[in-house]
């Protein structure tokens, strides 16, 4: 079976950390890029991060900017979403998705979520 799977979730007080994992499961993430999406209750799915095949090229939201590191580990086939620093609104739930290429609108794989929960 081809799937994603997020961990790492979780509740943390305002200012807090958090270490999102993303592994894949019967495929090799190599030839990915792979991007963070987050979704709050009521909005829109927002794209957080990406990471190139070759780390080559990484980006980030505005928002998350400054406080979350995205990496992989192609032997642990497995992306990474370090977030400090964390704010109410980055409370949401997180997805990763396995893309072509950062540009690229297309998504072969989406995992299941994983929820954020920043408060006090």
């Amino acid at each position: 079976q081809l799937q994603l799977v997020e961990s790492g979730g979780g509740l943390v007080q305002p200012g807090g950390s958090l270490r999102l994992s993303c592994a894949a499961s019967g495929f090799t993430l190599d030839y990915y890029a792979i991007g963070w999406f987050r979704q709050a209750p009521g909005k829109e799915r927002e794209a957080v991060s990406c990471i190139t095949t070759s780390e080559r090229s990484i980006n980030y939201a505005d928002s998350a900017k400054g406080r979350f590191t995205i990496s992989r580990d192609n032997a642990k086939n497995t992306v990474y979403l370090q977030m400090n620093s964390l704010k109410p609104e980055d409370t949401a739930m997180y997805y990763c998705a396995a893309k072509p290429h950062c540009y690229d609108r297309r998504i072969d794989y989406w995992g299941q979520g994983t929820q954020v929960t920043v408060s006090s």
